[in-house]
């Protein structure tokens, strides 16, 4: 199971090697981008997860 995992990250590095390549001087911007938009999705995901969580709770609390 362990080789497979290493061969995964292995893949996974050949075809970050190959963008970087690919893309030269203007890869840094687009691992920016790239990283940018992941951290929105998750922060926005977290947020929401958060107010769903406090509606819960107030809901539960309204009866009381």
């Amino acid at each position: 199971m362990i080789a497979v995992r290493i061969f995964f990250y292995f893949i996974i590095a050949l075809v970050a090697l190959f963008l970087v390549i690919l893309l030269g001087e203007q890869g840094a911007w687009y691992f920016a981008w790239l990283l940018g938009t992941v951290m929105i999705v998750l922060i926005s995901a977290a947020g929401g997860a958060l107010l769903d969580t406090q509606d819960q709770e107030n809901a539960g609390t309204a009866g009381h």
